[in-house]
């Protein structure tokens, strides 16, 4: 009964907190510090109680739950934490429009469809950190292909004669660049480790069924690289760096996720 509550509660002000920012920042009536303020305020609370609910659901007393829509909703959770948190020291505040929803939508499936996929305790902790380096590169590569698709539209509404109003809400475009590859730089460091711990405890791969998973992660590895290295040493920018930065996501995303939902949720292997 007590995480149905604390859900619906975290719910309704992750969606309270975005349709509130949305219909603000489209207004251009807010300042940045009451703008930081409220979010602070309202999605820390909300962000506090989705804690909760995932600590329920995911601590057992034989390991750590990460089932599809458990693990969909702690991502979804660390996402909207780093958004909150990035947001009270740089002009990512627009980012939570989107994400404090999503955490919303990832809360409602994990309490409406539960799944299990118990990483039992005896796990080595290596294994586990391999885990978390995994999550938290995942989570700031996710904000930085959406800051990048925020980026692209930007450009687009630049040639345009008549841009929308909260185009004027976001700061300049090379704010706005220098920040996205702030987080590519960082998450591409953390998926390194990720990737190097991960290698570590494999023992079979063709059993594990992590073959597809290693391969489109290595993929979205080379391709963060390759990003890196085109914006630093050949000076990319604008559409084809947009570009090579949504397509490691993608690959990311369904080194991750796609394998997890064919695996558990079509053909029920844990």
């Amino acid at each position: 009964m007590t995480t149905i509550i604390f859900s619906s509660i975290a719910m309704l002000l992750y969606l309270l907190t975005a349709g509130w920012l949305g219909y603000h920042v489209f207004k251009l009536q807010l300042d940045a510090s009451e703008l930081k303020i409220k979010i602070i305020t309202v999605g820390g609370i909300a962000l506090l109680l989705h804690a909760l609910v995932l600590y329920q659901g995911i601590i057992t007393d034989v390991g750590l739950n990460l089932g599809f829509y458990n693990a969909l909703s702690l991502i979804s959770w660390l996402v909207a934490l780093l958004v909150v948190c990035v947001a009270m020291i740089r002009p990512v505040e627009n980012l939570t429009v989107v994400f404090l929803p999503a955490a919303a939508l990832a809360l409602f499936l994990e309490l409406i469809f539960p799944t299990q996929h118990i990483l039992s305790d005896s796990n080595t902790i290596g294994l586990r950190m391999h885990i978390l380096l995994s999550i938290t590169a995942y989570s700031l590569l996710a904000i930085a292909a959406l800051q990048a698709i925020i980026l692209a539209i930007q450009e687009q509404q630049l040639h345009n004669k008549h841009p929308v109003r909260i185009m004027q809400r976001l700061p300049p475009m090379q704010t706005m660049e220098a920040l996205l590859m702030q987080m590519i730089a960082i998450g591409f460091f953390l998926l390194s480790l990720s990737l190097a711990t991960g290698l570590m405890f494999l023992h079979d791969i063709f059993a594990q069924h992590l073959v597809h998973k290693i391969f489109l992660s290595s993929l979205a590895w080379l391709i963060f690289a390759l990003v890196l290295w085109g914006r630093w040493a050949l000076g990319w920018r604008g559409k084809k760096l947009i570009r090579w930065i949504l397509g490691g996501f993608i690959s990311l995303m369904l080194a991750y996720f796609g394998s997890k939902l064919v695996l558990e949720l079509i053909l029920h292997r844990i």
